[in-house]
């Protein structure tokens, strides 16, 4: 058992891809544990995100076609139905999500892999970094959230921050290193939440979720709905999510 943990789990590393693991000082997230009575609930976009800002969106996480992502509009289009802000993926295909053999739906020709499951994708995740790097002056400095329930690594030992429903362990970096773990292997999962030391915007995503969302600015919202490689949705804090 040399090297691992009673659990059969690699001990959680000092380096997570060049993300730094914050061991000692878990301040810079208490904005986001200090949540208002009400607000940013279990199962919102603000429980998955962060309260008290301006604008919030829903980015989607592509469906693929033979390795390239595809549009969830682009699917719903070949089955004549639209997608809106609050569109679950299941609607989206008309099929049941309870279903056993969900799994196995496809479209010949337009879509045969669901959407990633998780935080934010790879892909997504650098047509997001531009933008976000244009809307705070701290893009050197910014602090992430990984859920330490994540399979490869135990994190037993080291502190954690609560949000709805997850406890997080607290990373630091470049706002460009928030991809830098994709580099540990092919199943690793990029941070859950993303917010730079002047708190502009906030990025979160979940285990559970085939979407990430983004709180920021009006500006910042309206940069991303135009973002090319991107399929973005205006959102409310309190709007449920799937």
């Amino acid at each position: 058992m040399d090297g691992w943990t009673r659990s059969g789990r690699e001990p959680g590393p000092a380096l997570y891809g060049r993300l730094r693991v914050e061991t000692d000082d878990l301040g810079p997230a208490h904005w986001l544990t200090e949540r208002l009575p009400g607000h940013g609930d279990f199962g919102t976009v603000a429980g998955v995100a962060a309260i008290g800002f301006p604008a919030y969106a829903r980015v989607l996480h592509p469906a693929e076609l033979d390795g390239r992502p595809v549009r969830w509009d682009t699917v719903a289009a070949a089955s004549g139905r639209r997608v809106g802000a609050l569109t679950d993926w299941y609607e989206v295909i008309g099929a049941d999500r309870f279903y056993q053999n969900a799994q196995e739906y496809g479209r010949p020709g337009v879509w045969d892999e669901h959407p990633s499951e998780g935080p934010t994708p790879e892909g997504v995740a650098r047509a997001l970094l531009p933008v976000l790097a244009r809307h705070t002056a701290t893009p050197e400095r910014c602090r992430f959230g990984l859920w330490e329930g994540y399979g490869r690594w135990d994190w037993r030992g080291i502190p954690t921050f609560p949000t709805p429903g997850r406890d997080e362990v607290l990373l630091s970096g470049e706002l460009a290193d928030a991809v830098s773990p994709a580099g540990l292997d092919a199943f690793v999962e990029l941070p859950d939440l993303w917010w730079p030391e002047d708190r502009a915007w906030c990025v979160g995503g979940d285990v559970d979720l085939v979407s990430t969302y983004v709180c920021g600015s009006r500006d910042l919202v309206a940069e991303l709905l135009a973002t090319p490689g991107l399929e973005v949705h205006p959102v409310m804090p309190s709007d449920r999510v799937g």
